[in-house]
């Protein structure tokens, strides 16, 4: 009972021992087979410990025989990793591995895995390493702030500091630009790495300015302009001011040369940046900035000029005469001193001769601007408000002139700095000249433009109300071909006046800004020209109805003036200058805006040049008042003939005894002739050729009609008469020409049928239009041949 007593709880065995004890021990009698069941179930005990370490044994070897499969896996995943892009369209791997039979089918799964896991890995190094590289940017620029505060750190260890913070944004610039090519997904990480770097450059630039400032200071920059005086600014060099970037040594110089290199690396480096942000877009106006290293020059010295700006506000070409000999004597410091630490620094498109004039123009500009122009355009309100004429519009005019003499000037030094003037329009956002005050004010080119033309019109209108300067000619070298086109004198005047106002914008920065104030000034000086020609050859139309010599030799002034005027506008619009500013679109694009007349006219029609449609009123003028010519002459050639015209009779009779010519028509033909004479003497050769070759349409049309389609019967006498008469009329004419009847193929090719045999004639009119081609009839109509032929009448 006792060892019954030692069994534990029936509760806590299991199942599967309560079982088999139950089986064992059902009865009493199975009780005393106790211990042989003991010794069994400790045999089975040994058994199953001797199973489970042989299992332990074989997990032990395929865990090992696993660990060396998933090895090998591991190392076809990288192989298809590298490979991915050139797997083919199946994919088959072979293995004695049962379990890898499925592997072919998941090998795409598991290759985006691989890609994705890699990408990852990527993108921590990467992040990784700009997590360091700003954390060592960071660290430099705030040792370099620590040792600003300290005042008796060395400044050399300062400078090498800021170098090594601007090493390492090249680095991280670098960096960040691959990652933006390669990995634009990325675009957080560059966002968050731009940020830290913008917090780091807006603490390092104007560190590295008040560096500058400061040892500019100790150099004894800007130079002293207090012995300067009015006689001495036309010197060419002040002997008595030497120039301190020459005159500094050891280590000021070293120190000055590293803190300028640091400068321009740092603008390099801002300049980089802003490429790679603003891909995509407008880059070119937005990176070219001023030279910061060359404006930190500027600013002090114009500053110290300023002093002596204010006490000549009322002689301003004092101003310009500093301006330009500041800007002159210190040009040659920037090409020998800075520009080799520009070009080390590798800032590509500066050039520090170019910046300095840009930044010197700039800020006599900017001080124009602000002190001068308002002084004379409060002047000019005030004018208008009272009506009395002041010195305002005058001092403007001298302002204008000072400032096209001062850019004049100043070229030549851009020039030699090998910078092409035609190039920086298009390649730069800012101009090197002084007329670039304009560029922010149009209201103040609007104003000036006024001034212009109001000073134009008063020198103009007396040349103009001069007789004599109608009567005098100008010959023709004025222009580039030799054609002399009697035009009076007047006419040059005039075109004297508008190259004046063209060279005046000539110098103006930007082509909208010159097209805006050629359209403002020489569009109504050549619209007042053409209402004066217009005028006089009303008043000679109106008077005599153009019927006598003076009449005609006005009226041929005013053309030929004209013809004057649109050959030099079309001359002056093949030049480039013109052409860029027809093609100036205004305010509104597809039209340009003729604000003069205020009419909107189509851009297609300003691609020959900004004076095209001047050209084509002057061409209009010029064919109207031709005609009128043309008709006058021809109107009188018609009176004076009517007779001849009328007398049917005379074309079946011989001539006159002693006369080879009808007398009636002889009246006509002096008429004609002194007509022509004078136009021909007063008249240029172009529209003069246009004049007899319309009155030779016109006399051909008034004989063909008024004789030969008349029904006027056609006898041998008379056909002889008619020929002689068309003979002279055709020496008229031959002065011009060489073959007259050319220019009268009704009258000629008429005279060809009356002059043919009758069978010729009958011939002629049966086969037709061929036949009449045949015998050199082309002009004539088959019902003007038959009615011809009918009143042929043969004799013989």
């Amino acid at each position: 009972m006792d060892s019954l007593q030692s069994l534990p709880p029936l509760s806590t065995l299991s199942t599967s021992v309560s079982s088999a004890l139950n089986a064992k021990l059902g009865t009493n009698h199975d009780l005393t087979q106790a211990p042989s069941i003991v010794a069994e179930f400790l045999t089975q005990c040994d058994d199953l410990e001797r199973n489970l370490v042989h299992l332990n044994r074989t997990l032990e070897s395929n865990l090992a025989s696993y660990a060396s499969f998933s090895n090998r896996i591991g190392h076809l995943f990288g192989i298809v990793n590298s490979k991915l892009t050139d797997l083919g369209s199946s994919v088959c791997l072979r293995s004695s591995v049962s379990d890898g039979e499925g592997l072919g089918e998941e090998l795409p799964s598991l290759a985006k895995e691989v890609a994705r896991v890699e990408a990852v890995r990527a993108y921590a190094e990467v992040a990784s390493k700009l997590d360091n590289l700003i954390g060592d940017i960071e660290d430099a620029v705030s040792s370099t702030m620590n040792k600003n505060l300290r005042k008796d750190s060395s400044a050399q260890n300062s400078e090498e500091t800021r170098m090594v913070a601007i090493k390492t944004l090249k680095v991280t610039e670098d960096l960040l630009t691959s990652v933006t090519k390669a990995r634009p997904q990325w675009a957080r990480l560059v966002s968050a790495v731009d940020h830290r770097v913008d917090r780091a450059l807006a603490i390092l630039r104007p560190q590295a300015i008040a560096d500058h400032r400061a040892l500019l200071t100790s150099f004894g920059w800007p130079p002293s302009l207090s012995n300067l005086t009015s006689s001495s600014l036309d010197a060419r060099k002040s002997s008595e001011v030497p120039n301190p970037l020459f005159t500094m040594h050891g280590d000021l110089k070293r120190r000055y040369c590293e803190n300028f290199f640091a400068l321009c690396r740092l603008q390099e480096l801002q300049r980089q940046r802003k490429s790679r942000q603003l891909e995509g877009h407008n880059r070119e106006v937005a990176l070219h900035q001023p030279l910061w290293a060359i404006e930190e020059l500027v600013i002090p010295v114009s500053v110290a000029c300023q002093r002596h700006f204010s006490k000549w506000i009322d002689k301003p070409e004092f101003i310009f005469a500093l301006v330009y000999k500041i800007t002159r004597d210190y040009v040659d410091s920037m090409d020998e001193l800075l520009q080799p630490l520009v070009d080390e620094a590798m800032l590509t498109g500066y050039s520090c001769k170019e910046e300095w004039i840009s930044a010197m123009v700039t800020s006599l500009s900017t001080y124009l601007a602000k002190e001068i122009f308002p002084i004379y355009i409060g002047q000019l309100e005030e004018e208008s408000v009272t009506g009395i004429r002041s010195q305002a519009r005058t001092s403007w005019l001298h302002l204008i002139d000072l400032m096209v003499s001062f850019d004049n000037r100043i070229k030549p030094l851009v020039e030699q700095s090998g910078i092409l003037l035609s190039l920086l329009e298009d390649g730069t956002p800012r101009k090197i000249s002084s007329l670039s005050v304009f560029c922010d004010r149009p209201d103040w080119l609007d104003m000036w433009a006024e001034i212009e033309l109001d000073d134009a019109m008063e020198k103009l209108k007396p040349e103009i109300d001069e007789e004599r300067n109608w009567t005098k000619k100008v010959q023709g070298a004025d222009l580039s071909n030799s054609d002399d086109y009697k035009s009076p004198a007047v006419s040059s005047i005039t075109f004297t006046c508008l190259s004046s106002l063209i060279e005046r914008c000539r110098l103006l920065p930007t082509v909208s800004l010159r097209s805006r104030f050629l359209r403002l000034t020489s569009t109504p000086v050549i619209k007042f020209f053409l209402d004066c020609l217009l005028l006089r050859c009303q008043e000679a139309e109106g008077l005599t109805a153009l019927t006598d010599d003076d009449a005609l030799i006005k009226v041929s002034n005013s053309v030929n003036a004209a013809h004057y005027s649109e050959s030099i506008l079309k001359e002056w619009c093949e030049d480039v200058f013109f052409l860029e500013m027809g093609l100036d679109q205004g305010e509104h694009p597809g039209e340009s805006v003729a604000e003069n007349s205020g009419s909107k006219v189509p851009i297609e029609e300003y691609g020959n040049g900004i004076f095209h449609e001047e050209i084509v009123k002057f061409e209009d003028f010029r064919t109207q008042w031709v005609e009128k010519i043309t008709m006058v002459i021809l109107r009188g050639f018609d009176a004076r003939c009517r007779d001849y015209i009328k007398n049917r009779r005379q074309w079946q009779e011989k001539s006159e005894e002693g006369w080879t010519v009808s007398q009636t028509l002889i009246g006509a033909l002096d008429y004609l002739q002194a007509k022509m004479a004078v136009i021909e003497e007063n008249l240029n050769r172009v529209d003069f050729a246009g004049i007899w070759r319309s009155l030779a349409a016109g006399v051909d049309k008034l004989i063909f009609n008024g004789i030969l389609m008349s029904n006027v019967k056609f006898h041998e006498e008379g056909v002889e008469r008619f020929g002689y008469d068309v003979e002279v009329v055709w020496g008229v004419f031959r002065a011009w020409c060489l073959r007259p009847e050319g220019f009268f193929p009704k009258v000629s090719e008429s005279l060809k049928l009356l002059k043919m045999e009758k069978d010729q004639l009958e011939d002629s009119l049966k086969e037709g239009q061929k036949r009449m081609k045949e015998n050199g009839i082309r002009h004539l109509s088959v019902a003007e041949v038959e009615k011809i032929g009918k009143n042929r009448v043969y004799t013989k």
